[in-house]
């Protein structure tokens, strides 16, 4: 931290590489945020890492990066050990961003627990994926406002989300709290505190009937889910399928996504829907 209104400025970045059958996580980091030792409950071929920033919240002026570049034949799973809370901002905007880049044949699995957005913080969050010809994702984003549940709603402030597929797909939205119309709209947020998004993404297009695959894995998903009533899926363009849902609380969501995400590994890649080992700490 350079100081009291600069903000902390954290950089880590992750290169997955094949040594064999092995996928092994090459790491460095300056500034507050740190990876933990890999995990392979797989087998070597997939690295399951957790990423970890100690200071335990994003405030005014901070400045987080996390790159990860993953070789031909790599496959990693991604996650945080809690949610990132983008706390009250006087002024200065609170940053996190994450650059992907999957060589072919890569696969990653980017499952970060929440975002939540403190009342009164102004926060940018955006997730760029670069996917060669042949890589695969699977990606999450969920992202609370406020601490309803605790008397601390989302009163002031805005939250900007941007996920992107370099000329593929793109999402970027601003939430403010005064933007009334979006968050009570029944063609917004229709009032709930949760929206959770979940793609699978490919480096080149579906082929069609495992685009259809994947859509009804997550619209089966959904149909069997007590949000199925705010939930869906759709294939925006020809190498992603999204599952968006709107949720009373961020629980009922993670739980929807994770099954999605089951559904998908299996459909997608032929593997169990094994969970990453500090979701169950």
């Amino acid at each position: 931290m350079t100081g009291a209104l600069a903000g902390w400025r954290g950089h880590l970045r992750i290169h997955y590489r094949r040594e064999g059958e092995r996928t092994l996580a090459l790491d460095h980091h300056e500034g507050p945020l740190r990876v933990l030792q890999p995990l392979y409950p797989e087998g070597p071929g997939i690295c399951h890492n957790v990423v970890v920033h100690p200071p335990g919240g994003v405030v005014a002026g901070d400045e987080l990066h996390i790159d990860l570049r993953l070789d031909a034949g790599t496959h990693a799973l991604v996650t945080t050990p809690g949610a990132t809370r983008f706390y009250r901002s006087e002024g200065a905007t609170a940053q996190q961003r994450a650059t992907l880049r999957l060589a072919e044949g890569a696969r990653l699995e980017w499952l970060p627990m929440e975002a939540i957005a403190y009342s009164g913080c102004r926060a940018d969050n955006a997730v760029v994926a670069h996917l060669a010809p042949g890589a695969e994702m699977m990606g999450w984003d969920l992202l609370a406002l406020g601490l309803p549940a605790a008397g601390q709603p989302f009163a002031e402030g805005w939250y900007r989300q941007h996920l992107e597929l370099p000329g593929v797909w793109l999402e970027r939205g601003r939430v403010a709290a005064d933007d009334l119309a979006l968050l009570h709209s029944p063609l917004g947020w229709a009032g709930h505190p949760v929206l959770a998004t979940a793609w699978f993404a490919a480096g080149s297009a579906l082929v069609p009937a495992r685009r259809e695959a994947l859509l009804d894995a997550a619209r089966q998903a959904a149909t069997a889910h007590a949000l199925t009533a705010t939930a869906g899926a759709t294939a925006p363009q020809s190498a992603v399928v999204v599952l968006r849902v709107l949720a009373p609380g961020v629980e009922p969501a993670m739980a929807l996504l994770a099954q999605a995400r089951a559904a998908w590994r299996q459909v997608a890649w032929g593997l169990a829907a094994e969970a990453p080992r500090i979701w169950r700490t």
